[in-house]
C-alpha cells in the first residue's frame, strides 16, 4: 500500500492550495479516505474524511473553507483549502485503513504566512 501526497507549499493568508493523494495497493473506490494535519509541537488531528459513497465530514476549524473530494478513476483524494489562515500551517497527511491496518502518506508541508 502506498499513499503519495502532493500539493503543499507556501501561501499568503487568504490564499488557496489543493492537496492531492494518490493511493495504490488498495481497493480505492470502497475505502474511506482521510486527511490529517500536524502542526509544530501539536498532536496530529483529523481534518476531513470522505466515504466510499461521498459522505464528507470536517473538523470545525476548517468547515466552510476546506473541501474534500475523490476521483475513483484516478485513485486520488483531494483537499481544496481556501481562505487559509496562519493556524492552518502544518504537515498534512492522507490516511486510510485497509485490511485493519492504518496507512499514512509521507506528508506535505503547508505554510501560511505573509
Amino acid at each position: 500500500v502506498q499513499l503519495q501526497a502532493s500539493g503543499g507549499g507556501l501561501v499568503q493568508p487568504g490564499g488557496s492550495l489543493r492537496l492531492a493523494c494518490v493511493a495504490r495497493g488498495i481497493m480505492f473506490s470502497i475505502n474511506t479516505m482521510n486527511w490529517y494535519r500536524q502542526a509544530p509541537g501539536k498532536q496530529r488531528e483529523p481534518v476531513a474524511h470522505i466515504t466510499s459513497v461521498g459522505t464528507t465530514n470536517y473538523a470545525d476549524s476548517v468547515k466552510g473553507r476546506f473541501t474534500i473530494s475523490r476521483d475513483n478513476a484516478k485513485r486520488t483524494v483531494y483537499l481544496q483549502m481556501n481562505s487559509l489562515k496562519p493556524e492552518d500551517t502544518a504537515v498534512y497527511y492522507c490516511n486510510t485503513v485497509w485490511r485493519v491496518r492504518d496507512y499514512w502518506g509521507q506528508g506535505t508541508q503547508v505554510t501560511v504566512s505573509s
